[in-house]
């Protein structure tokens, strides 16, 4: 977001530097000056604009809110005519956008008569994001660009595709097809989908081909703003042949020298692969050209169903959080700093947002009791009793010490457990995931921004750390890293499927994986929309079933575990579980009288909730959500500027409160929120649902295969990256590949 408003700001200075708008706007009393504010701002710039607002202010959610908790916000942005919100589907979903709403709804308030425009160019539900955006007490129209744009998405093939795929079979095999690729084009991004995927890929290339230094560079959230906004200076000046990169390049920054660009693996959604294409040919009347590089054989399959879902216009859509209520106390301690409020007033206002239109008198009532007296748990402890009612009726933060600490928090982004990575004589590098440094010694080396660096000591939250002269090194893992497959993607699959499963095998790509597909077809099914497969198998580790519902791997983390869970409550059964994007394995020691699995009522979403709960250690999981909305809700203090608390602390906090809660104030809201958010975000009920509701329409076909199938080997290979190193892992790999291709013939 913050390159994106540099971005921003720099294109809105040109038109402003020419001197019939300059004198235009000079006429109309209006000093033609435009301004940044994000959390970067130095101190010189925001205490100018506290003197004077420019005529245009790019800014970010947690900005616009810090502005609103001034005192004398009412005055100073009463007279704000239009708000642009800029890349909307990247904050309608999640709780960013939640705050964006409610700060819109005050500026509202201020101004009745504000303008407000959003602009996105990868939303499936258009029209739900307008009412998110104008509030569901206003009105507004959807305008269309027409300015044609040409979309080229082919697929990398490998040489030889596999009949048995595996996570990650392809991976390195595809290097040098990249790199001649990348030696063909002045300059290309090249996407991975997990940090540590873009630190290997750029080690890579680097290894293949050491006259790129210097033109090839690393790019993700987790390194030093300072190295981040570097690499985004040399590449919009086309110093750079190539950059490997995340979602931190996803949005919509002009690079404008950017020919190419390359999605290593599966996009694992329709959105997300059109913003990364837009990268490439990001001007009026240029093609943007995606080529997909798949990592296992399966993801060819993905590659053709995305440009399929693609060219339809089948985009993911965005739905807005249904009514945090963290985010609405810390609204309420921010409104109460920016010259306070009367209680009936804002609870108005605020059901002016489409998050909460619906949002109950005692939903609204318990955060005010919540932030003026810490409610029940909380009523001896001064530090909770953040906002005071005066005699006038109006709330307020009198305690100057408060008001700093919540001006300090004010957000709703919530940092992974992170520590800083630095030399020893001075640099940051960034941050990775304590649990990661917790687990090296001195001595140590692991790759970090395109470095093999050698941990020396660790101390108040920084590795120190100096360049290692061993060229390997383990690779920092992150947190969210795996994308789950989207429903529209996975429809699209399906429908691939279906055509393969009728002998067509339209386009290249279909007709690298032909083999595998016939093959799968011969010893089994292939799986389609029109049934469920379901193989079983019975081997010398115990019972297998393996089921493709094709719905991501959260949902089927989630299904497996609630399957299993019924399974058992019928006869009393141990079973390992394992999950990828198409479907789940269930294994068992004991003999499974798998018939079982046709009784319609262990599909059914009947008692979904409970059995979710019982199958998952739900309460666990709400524990740890439970962290981010202490946080966001201003319950724990992350620590004032060269102070920070670390996330040990923050967790150690987080979990008192949680008990105390539990035990003291079971009817708290933020408990009822983490509970709701564990079971619409990280399980996806709703989808868990809708999956079970699909399987009921459907027939289940059950087949009793002799061996592996190649879907079935996939799954086999996640269960057992768990179990064995990955030395071991490649041997046990290759041993059974070569057993099953003799097994399969030519």
């Amino acid at each position: 977001m913050r390159a994106l408003a540099t971005d921003t700001l720099k294109a809105l200075a040109e038109p402003l530097a020419d001197e019939a708008v300059a004198a235009a706007l000079r006429g109309r009393g209006i000093e033609p000056a435009v301004a940044l504010r994000t959390g970067d701002t130095v101190a010189a710039e925001r205490a100018r604009q506290e003197r004077r607002l420019p005529f245009a202010l790019v800014t970010t959610p947690e900005s616009l809110s810090l502005m609103l908790s001034r005192a004398d916000a009412t005055e100073r942005l009463r007279h704000v005519e239009v708000v642009v919100v800029d890349e909307w589907h990247e904050l309608l979903g999640n709780k960013r956008g939640v705050q964006v709403q409610l700060a819109l709804a005050r500026l509202r308030r201020f101004n009745p008569d504000l303008s407000c425009w959003g602009l996105s160019a990868t939303l499936g539900n258009l029209d739900e994001a307008l009412a998110v955006l104008v509030g569901p007490r206003g009105a507004g129209r959807i305008v269309h660009g027409r300015v044609p744009k040409t979309l080229v998405v082919d697929t990398l093939l490998p040489a030889e595709v596999g009949r048995f795929p595996w996570g990650g079979h392809l991976g390195m095999a595809m290097l040098a097809p990249v790199i001649a690729e990348l030696d063909a084009a002045a300059s290309a991004l090249v996407f991975t989908n997990t940090r540590s995927q873009s630190e290997l890929w750029y080690q890579a290339l680097l290894d293949a081909r050491p006259d790129w230094a210097g033109q090839v560079a690393v790019h993700h959230g987790s390194l030093d703003r300072e190295v981040r906004g570097w690499v985004e200076q040399a590449l919009k000046d086309g110093r750079l042949k190539a950059v490997v990169c995340t979602s931190s390049l996803d949005l919509g920054v002009d690079f404008a020298p950017v020919e190419r660009v390359l999605q290593i693996g599966s996009a694992k959604g329709v959105a997300r692969l059109l913003q990364r294409a837009g990268r490439s040919g990001h001007s009026p009347g240029r093609p943007s050209r995606i080529t997909l590089v798949p990592t296992m054989a399966l993801e060819i399959i993905e590659g053709a169903a995305c440009a399929d879902a693609a060219a339809s216009g089948r985009i993911e859509p965005r739905r807005p959080p249904d009514r945090p209520l963290d985010v609405l106390v810390q609204h309420l301690v921010t409104v109460a700093l920016g010259g306070g409020f009367e209680a009936d007033a804002l609870r108005d206002e605020v059901r002016t947002t489409a998050s909460y239109r619906d949002l109950s008198d005692a939903e609204f009532d318990w955060a005010l009791d919540f932030v003026t007296r810490g409610g029940p748990a909380l009523t001896a402890y001064r530090d909770y009793r953040r906002v005071v009612r005066g005699d006038d009726g109006r709330y307020c933060v009198p305690d100057r010490g408060i008001a700093r600490r919540h001006r300090q928090s004010i957000g709703t982004i919530v940092a992974d457990a992170a520590i800083r990575v630095a030399f020893q004589r001075g640099g940051n590098l960034g941050t990775v995931e304590e649990g990661f440094i917790g687990r090296l010694r001195p001595g140590d080396t692991f790759l970090f921004a395109g470095r093999v660096l050698e941990l020396v000591r660790v101390h108040e939250l920084t590795a120190y750390v100096k360049r290692a002269t061993r060229k390997q090194g383990a690779v920092p893992r992150w947190a969210g890293g795996r994308m789950p497959l989207s429903s529209e993607l996975a429809a699209a699959v399906l429908a691939r499927l279906a055509d393969a499963d009728t002998g067509r095998y339209d386009g290249a790509a279909m007709a690298a994986v032909r083999p595998l597909l016939d093959l799968q077809r011969r010893w089994s099914r292939i799986p389609t929309a029109g049934r469920l497969l379901v193989e079983t198998l019975r081997s010398r580790e115990g019972h297998h079933c393996f089921c493709y519902p094709f719905e991501g791997r959260l949902v089927h983390t989630g299904l497996a575990s609630v399957i299993a869970w019924r399974l058992a409550r019928g006869a009393p059964a141990t079973f390992s579980v394992a999950v990828n994007d198409y479907g789940f394995e269930l294994l068992s020691a004991e003999p499974v009288d798998w018939k079982r699995l046709d009784d319609p009522a262990l599909w059914s979403s009947e008692g979904l909730v409970d059995d979710v709960i019982a199958s998952l250690n739900a309460s666990e999981l709400a524990r740890r959500r439970f962290r981010e909305i202490a946080r966001v809700s201003g319950l724990v203090f992350q620590g004032g500027p060269g102070a920070p608390r670390s996330n040990r602390q923050l967790q150690a906090s987080a979990g008192l409160f949680y008990e105390v809660f539990r035990k003291h104030d079971p009817g708290n809201g933020l408990l009822s929120q983490a509970d709701r958010e564990v079971l619409a975000q990280e399980l996806e009920l709703d989808r868990i649902g809708a999956a079970l509701d699909r399987v009921e329409q459907r027939p289940l076909e059950r087949v009793a295969i002799e061996r592996p199938t190649p879907f079935a080997f996939a799954l086999l290979i996640e269960r057992m990256r768990e179990q064995v190193s990955t030395e071991k892992l490649a041997d046990r790999i290759e041993r059974m590949v070569r057993d099953l291709e003799r097994a399969a013939g030519r």
